[in-house]
């Protein structure tokens, strides 16, 4: 059975929805999904970027095919799933189409090497959308009192002075799992946090997080905190300092 699963999708959505890919996986297993994304899935005997494969033609273009779909025996398709010109033209293929929203089948795990914790904490202060931004001043008046030091984290395109940041999310994410500690927003990075099995702190402000937090036995999710809401909800061995 040769099976494709196509996941498009945000770095968070795109790590929920990894239990589901991963039951889903065939005797060959091939990936198609975001390029950032590529190297967190550790299953599949090959992955590709969507924007490489001619996908977006489809239903757009007349007459364009993707003949590289006419290998697979079965294809699982979180894409297209509400465009119905996709869907007609690709009606002819073994397509299962699932809706974009995550299911809750199980706790994300993203497999990096063993290494022991050390003595610092991650803190994330950016997330896609300014309003799902906690202050940064709130996350430097945590940074003060937390006890720890702490590493300071950034996308490539964020701003944040001496901030660690990393071009490649699996490299990224071997580098959190060393962490004692990771606080950041309702992004991506949260996920990917949570999916290595750091203990995380997820300030969500405007989304649900019944749908969209982290998943893991050591995420608290905290809505539109204080700071001394976080400081409260520190893990025991990160002690706050006193004001």
């Amino acid at each position: 059975m040769k099976r494709l699963l196509i996941r498009p999708g945000a770095i968070g959505d795109f790590i929920l929805s990894l239990p589901s890919l991963e039951a889903a996986k065939a005797d060959y297993t091939e990936v198609w999904a975001p390029r950032p994304v590529l190297p967190l899935v550790r299953f599949a005997d090959r992955t590709r970027a969507i924007a490489d494969t001619g996908l977006d033609r489809l239903g757009v273009i007349e007459g364009a095919t993707v003949p590289d779909l006419e290998k697979f025996d079965s294809i699982y398709s979180w894409y297209g799933t509400n465009r119905p010109e996709f869907r007609s033209a690709v009606k002819h293929l073994p397509f299962t189409f699932f809706p974009a929203l995550p299911p809750c089948p199980g706790i994300p795990r993203i497999p990096v090497p063993h290494a022991a914790k050390e003595d610092f904490v991650v803190i994330h202060p950016f997330a896609s959308a300014i309003r799902k931004r906690w202050p940064i001043e709130n996350f430097r008046s945590v940074a003060a009192r937390i006890g720890k030091p702490v590493q300071w984290l950034a996308g490539p395109e964020e701003a944040l002075e001496s901030a660690v940041r990393f071009d490649d999310l699996y490299e990224l994410a071997c580098w959190i799992s060393r962490a004692s500690l990771y606080i950041g927003n309702d992004s991506g990075i949260s996920h990917l946090a949570a999916a290595v099995g750091t203990p995380v702190i997820a300030i969500f402000l405007e989304t649900d997080p019944a749908v969209w937090a982290p998943r893991g036995e050591q995420v608290r999710v905290l809505v539109r905190p204080e700071v001394e809401d976080v400081l409260g909800s520190l893990p025991s061995p990160v002690i706050p300092n006193p004001a």
